[in-house]
């Protein structure tokens, strides 16, 4: 199994810009706690915040999935870098269309957790704050009914991840905002704390 240095560099040389970056240390940040929430005892944090890391490394580059790319190309490349089965299956789980079903904690877990951060970046970025600090479980369910606000993020996807899950939408995004708030500058937002400050 490849390192985070490792797997770092293999998120940078296919992904250029800094939006996809920081989507994939949110979510890495987010599988980490996942980890220790939904995995059990025997759950490998660093594991679950690789397969967050690289879960998009592959879309900049081949987001067709029509011509074999995300998160097709993608699973090749990981299979071609030592990454294990299980890794691979957790990844192309959390795109619907691919058909591989989610069957693990950790396929549920990164599912449940890819569009939420990306929403909860979008709802903080619009904030005066541009914070997570300051942000309600009640505002962020408001933004979810707005299907103007970040209309590219799938509202049915956040649905179903956390009934696969098997916990409240409420408590998910409760969860996933507090394991974000310490990585807030990394992933582009303010951090109104200095506690918080990477």
């Amino acid at each position: 199994m490849p390192d985070r240095a490792e797997a770092w560099e293999l998120l940078c040389e296919y992904t250029k810009g800094d939006s996809l970056r920081r989507h994939a240390l949110a979510v890495e940040t987010a599988m980490r706690a996942c980890a220790a929430r939904y995995g059990g005892a025997e759950a490998d944090a660093d594991e679950w915040g690789l397969v967050g890391l690289l879960h998009d490394f592959d879309y900049e580059m081949f987001p067709d999935p029509e011509a074999g790319g995300h998160p097709f190309k993608g699973a090749n490349i990981l299979c071609g870098r030592g990454y294990p089965d299980h890794f691979i299956r957790a990844i192309m789980g959390h795109a619907t269309y691919t058909g591989v079903p989610r069957d693990t904690p950790l396929a549920r877990a990164l599912f449940a957790t890819d569009e939420l951060c990306g929403f909860l970046v979008a709802c903080a970025l619009v904030r005066p704050s541009r914070s997570l600090d300051d942000m309600e479980v009640a505002s962020v369910k408001k933004k979810l009914k707005d299907k103007a606000f970040a209309r590219t993020v799938n509202r049915e996807d956040i649905q179903q991840g956390v009934a696969e899950l098997g916990v409240p939408l409420e408590e998910h995004i409760r969860f996933v905002i507090a394991a974000l708030r310490p990585v807030q500058r990394e992933i582009g937002l303010n951090s109104l704390t200095a506690g918080n400050a990477a």
